[in-house]
C-alpha cells in the first residue's frame, strides 16, 4: 500500500505571508511616522488621533487596492499563459509532447524515459503538465489577488492599531518617545517574526526592519518639527 509522505514546506505561505508582512510593516512605518510628525508639530492629542486613525483607514484601503491590482496581473498574465498552451495542445500535440519531453532531458532523465515521463503525464492530464511544468505555475504558487488584498489590508490595520494605541494613553509630553520606542520594539519583533516563517536570519530580519522605521520616524519627525518652528 502505498503511503503518501506530508510535509510542510515554507514556499506554501509564501503568498500570504509576503502580503502580510508587508502590510503589517507599512502600518506601523507609516502610521507611526504620521502620529510622529503631526505630535512633533505641537498639535493637540485630538489633532493626532484623527490624523493616525485616517491615515490607519486610508493606508488600509490603499494597500488592498495596490496588492489586488498587483496580483490580479499577475493572475491575469498566468491565466492568458495557460490558454494560449491549452490551444497549442490542441493544434499542435506532437511538437508538445516534444517540447515536454525536452524539459525532462533538460532535468536529468535519458531521453527514451524522458518522452515515456512525457506521454504518461500527457495522457492524465496534458494541460496540467505544460502549466506546471513548462510555464512553471502550480497550486502552490499561483496569484490570488483577494487574499492578498485581504492580508494586506488586514494587517495593515493591526500594525496601525499599536502606535494609535499608544497614542490613545501616553502621556502628552512624552508621546513622541512612547509612540517612537513601542513602534521599534514592534518592528523588530514583526521582522525577527517574519524571517524566522520565512527560515531566514531573524536577528538580521529584525535588525533591516527596525533600522528602516527609526529612519522613517526621524524623517518625519523632523518635518513635524521644521513646520512648527516656521
Amino acid at each position: 500500500m502505498f503511503v503518501r509522505h506530508r510535509e510542510r514546506h515554507r514556499t506554501a505561505r509564501l503568498g500570504w505571508l509576503r502580503a502580510a508582512v508587508l502590510g503589517a510593516n507599512d502600518g506601523v512605518v507609516s502610521t507611526a511616522s504620521l502620529i510622529l510628525g503631526v505630535a512633533a508639530a505641537h498639535a493637540a492629542r485630538g489633532y493626532v488621533l484623527i490624523a493616525g486613525v485616517s491615515g490607519l483607514a486610508a493606508g488600509a484601503m490603499s494597500m488592498a487596492a495596490g496588492e489586488y491590482v498587483s496580483v490580479h496581473s499577475q493572475a491575469d498574465t498566468e491565466q492568458a499563459d495557460i490558454e494560449r498552451e491549452r490551444k497549442e495542445l490542441k493544434s499542435d500535440d506532437a511538437g508538445e509532447r516534444k517540447e515536454l519531453t525536452a524539459i525532462y532531458v533538460g532535468r536529468g532523465l535519458e531521453p527514451a524515459l524522458a518522452a515515456e515521463v512525457a506521454n504518461q503525464l500527457m495522457a492524465h492530464d496534458a494541460l496540467g503538465a505544460h502549466v506546471r511544468d513548462e510555464l512553471g505555475i502550480s497550486q502552490m504558487n499561483r496569484a490570488r489577488p483577494l487574499q492578498a488584498a485581504f492580508a494586506s489590508a488586514a494587517s495593515f490595520a493591526i500594525g496601525a492599531a499599536f502606535p494609535l494605541a499608544i497614542t490613545v494613553w501616553a502621556p502628552q509630553q512624552e508621546l513622541i518617545v512612547w509612540v517612537a520606542g513601542v513602534s521599534l520594539v514592534f518592528l523588530a519583533f514583526l521582522g525577527a517574526l517574519s524571517a524566522r516563517a520565512g527560515g531566514a536570519n531573524a536577528p538580521v530580519g529584525a535588525l533591516r526592519v527596525t533600522f528602516w522605521g527609526a529612519f522613517a520616524m526621524a524623517v518625519t519627525t523632523g518635518v513635524g518639527a521644521l513646520a512648527n518652528a516656521l
